[in-house]
């Protein structure tokens, strides 16, 4: 029987077939950016410079805004100076702006030309810097409709009205519940089951709106993989026609000569004059001897014409395998990345309409379970202001509120000591698989930050504890007062597949003895630590992020002084929700500003807070706290 050469072109066009499949999936993630109901441009433009005094900001959305919308207009010193709002006379936006619709599980497009005004009033510019406009809506189809836009004062300070004062007025409880029902921002929520045979609702990502610049970029990449695969298909063709039908033909000749007879002389394969009359098996036309049943003239001349086929096959692909195959395999990888990269890159150009605070992620108080925490620990050291785990307000949950999370567990060594004494609190993160975990990323210089607060959020401390070899961490621990505590395991836990999972678990902690709650300090903007006094600024609002800054200067003294980095950051806001001892820890936007430092907050809820500003002047860490009070 004859042996059959080595093929090389399976392996060439397993590559390819590979590479496309690849581009299928890439492709097919590639999820168009879109946010229904989204801001498509402003006047004045996000992050543009304004050197004239402004009376009011224009904010068109592709739809027109609920009538309990909420907006807000923060000056630079994190103080309010919107003065109310109206719908404005709807026009023609600039540029188009395409929106995605989930209908019977595709993406279907919309393209929006007009632009519903919402229109802001700016009661006075207090000063020079960024301004920044919050705002929160629901789309008609539920979603969430929010986000910031900012620009830039030059010119010179208005006075405010006669008799006004700066707003504090909240979002309505209603719209908030409303635009909590979908998920938070950035995250797609589930569409609403449609009955059987009908088509589902149209139902939009929430994302940002995208302007209309041509293509979305999942369509440039998916054009130029077909253009490079053509490409690829012609070049092999006019330069090695043999090998493609070599390799093409191949299946169809085999077909063709087992369904019919081939009554062509072929050298070593001779026609049977006898009827039954066979060869000897494993050699063809081999006369007058017995061999194997079945095996026939025209099962000899189809095996013939195969080897035929195979006869050209092993030169073609050896012409194949040359270098320009590789670097035609090479070019198609690299037009396959490119494509995409820039494909997503377009995307990520034409979203972000809404004019997003630069350089700060988003800046929410904490909520939904640590399970579902956002990506607030995957950074470098320097970026913006952001919070941790859970990024997204929730009216029912708080991060640290749970001891597991995601398979992951605190599990700490004791649950009390005595008061007044100082003892190692030992605790370790348990897996899924019941073994302590060990890796873990390093996130604001350290490992793992551990927050200890009182249930009447008092007794604040932040320590970082020391991991042993076995997943044992450990830190010494002084709690004066008895009474109950919480403590959070603030980190970002490195799983098996390489990525980082960030969490916040909480375990409750026990001082015996006689308990006197203290009761929580009144509203005060400032705070006093040493020869330092803290001035806090800005108005927290629920379901919308809002600019808190904190100014620091010498107690007795006007003039500012300027904060050291700590931690990787010029603060850290640890923030506790009363009652259900709810957790954030926020960090501020990379740079000062006029020696102020800037945080980006959204409140979950209702209620009252304790916030807790670590900062450190002169090598020497320093903490001042704050009521906030959104009861």
């Amino acid at each position: 029987m004859r042996r059959l050469p080595p093929r090389p072109w399976r392996s060439v066009s397993g590559l390819l077939a590979l590479i496309l499949v690849a581009a299928i999936g890439l492709l097919g993630f590639a999820s168009p950016a879109s946010a229904h109901g989204g801001l498509a441009m402003s006047t004045p433009a996000a992050n543009a410079t304004v050197s004239e005094p402004l009376t009011a900001v224009q904010l068109y959305f592709t739809e027109q805004v609920v009538p309990t919308a909420f907006f807000a207009i923060a000056a630079p010193g994190g103080g309010r100076v919107d003065n109310g709002w109206t719908h404005g006379t709807p026009r023609q936006l600039d540029q188009p702006v395409r929106e995605y619709f989930l209908v019977d599980g595709k993406f279907e497009p919309r393209e929006y030309t007009t632009g519903f005004p919402a229109v802001v009033t700016v009661a006075h510019l207090p000063a020079v810097g960024r301004y920044t406009v919050s705002y929160l809506s629901v789309a008609s189809d539920g979603e969430p409709v929010r986000g910031t836009m900012s620009f830039r004062y030059t010119g010179p300070v208005t006075a405010a009205p006669q008799g006004w004062s700066p707003p504090t007025n909240q979002p309505d409880p209603a719209l908030v519940a409303a635009a909590e029902q979908h998920g938070h921002d950035g995250q797609a929520s589930q569409p609403p089951a449609a009955p059987s045979g009908s088509a589902s609702p149209a139902v939009a990502v929430p994302m940002p709106a995208v302007e209309d610049n041509g293509p979305p970029g999942w369509a440039w990449a998916a054009g130029a993989v077909a253009i490079m695969l053509a490409l690829v298909g012609l070049v092999a063709w006019r330069r090695h026609p043999a090998a493609v039908g070599a390799v093409f033909g191949r299946a169809r000749a085999s077909r063709k000569t087992a369904r019919r007879p081939d009554t062509r002389s072929r050298p070593g394969a001779r026609k049977s004059r006898t009827p039954g009359r066979t060869g000897t098996p494993g050699r063809a036309g081999s006369p007058g001897r017995t061999g194997s049943p079945g095996r026939t003239d025209t099962s000899r001349r189809a095996a013939a014409d195969v080897s035929a086929v195979h006869d050209v096959a092993p030169a073609a692909a050896a012409r194949l395998s040359n270098p320009r195959l590789a670097l035609l395999v090479g070019g198609l990888v690299v037009a396959l990345l490119a494509g995409f990269g820039l494909g997503r890159l377009g995307a990520g150009e034409r979203s972000g309409v809404s004019g997003t605070r630069p350089s700060a992620a988003s800046g929410q108080l904490a909520g939904g379970s640590a399970a579902s925490a956002g990506d607030g620990h995957r950074h470098a050291p320097g970026t913006g202001a952001h919070t941790h785990p859970g990024d997204g307000p929730d009216q029912a949950q708080a991060a640290g509120a749970w001891v597991s999370a995601a398979g992951y567990t605190l599990q700490p060594v004791q649950r009390s000591q005595q008061p007044g004494v100082r003892a190692d609190y030992r605790f370790r993160i348990v897996g899924a698989d019941r073994q302590p975990a060990t890796r873990f990323a390093i996130v604001h210089e350290k490992p793992l930050h551990l927050i200890v607060v009182g249930r009447d959020l008092g007794g604040y401390q932040h320590l970082h504890p020391s991991m042993a070899a076995d997943g044992t961490w450990s830190v010494p621990l002084e709690l004066a007062r008895p009474g109950g505590y919480r403590v959070y395991a603030d980190f970002s836990v490195i799983a098996p597949d390489g990525t980082q999972l960030p969490l916040v678990l909480g375990v409750d902690h026990h001082v015996p003895g006689g308990y006197t709650p203290a009761a929580l300090p009144p509203v005060q903007p400032q705070a006093t630590v040493g020869p330092y006094t803290v001035t806090m600024a800005g108005t927290p609002t629920v379901g919308v992020s809002a600019p808190i800054t904190f100014r620091v200067g010498r107690t007795g003294d006007s003039g500012p002084v300027r904060p050291e980095p700590y931690l990787g950051a010029y603060g850290h806001l640890v923030v506790v929700r009363e009652g259900d001892l709810g957790y954030v820890h926020v960090h501020p936007e990379p740079e000062l500003a006029d020696g102020v430092v800037t945080f980006w907050l959204t409140a979950p809820s209702v209620g009252r807070y304790r916030a807790f500003l670590d900062f450190q002047v002169d090598g020497t860490v320093h903490t001042v706290q704050y009521t906030i009070d959104l009861s």
